[in-house]
């Protein structure tokens, strides 16, 4: 298995713990120390703790909402990798950034951040692509 391949399995074990409400599996994707995420509208979390407990109360909530990922790209350097994808949250696109870090030879989560994604009038558009940021 290449570390393309490597981090695209560690990128679908977050979703799937995400898409199954798995606690447990969720905070085993996770690094155990350097960790950050941001949640979109959230302010950012920095430290396990507070990231593992911001996925219970999600997880564990009745009307937890659905997600789905795609257009999963890796892009991995040495012992850092990272994947861009898309994330289907109910009917909204989210611009989607997990960072990993292999650890004693698995790559576990360091940073999760998802945004929406700007459309135009039309939300069969893509964004244009003259925008600075």
């Amino acid at each position: 298995m290449t570390d393309d391949d490597a981090v695209l399995a560690a990128n679908a074990a977050y979703y799937r713990a995400f898409s199954t409400g798995d606690v447990a599996a969720m905070a085993r994707v996770w690094a155990e120390d350097g960790v950050s995420c941001v949640h979109p509208g959230w302010p950012p979390l920095i430290g396990r703790d507070d990231v593992i407990e911001s996925y219970r109360s999600i997880l564990t909530n009745r009307n937890r909402v659905r997600i789905a990922h795609q257009d999963d790209v890796a892009i991995v350097t040495g012992d850092e990798g990272r994947v861009l994808c898309i994330e289907i949250v109910e009917s909204a696109a989210l611009a989607a950034t997990n960072f990993y870090r292999r650890v004693d030879g698995e790559w576990r989560m360091v940073h999760h951040q998802a945004s929406p994604i700007a459309l135009g009038d039309d939300d069969d558009e893509a964004p244009p692509s003259n925008r600075l940021n």
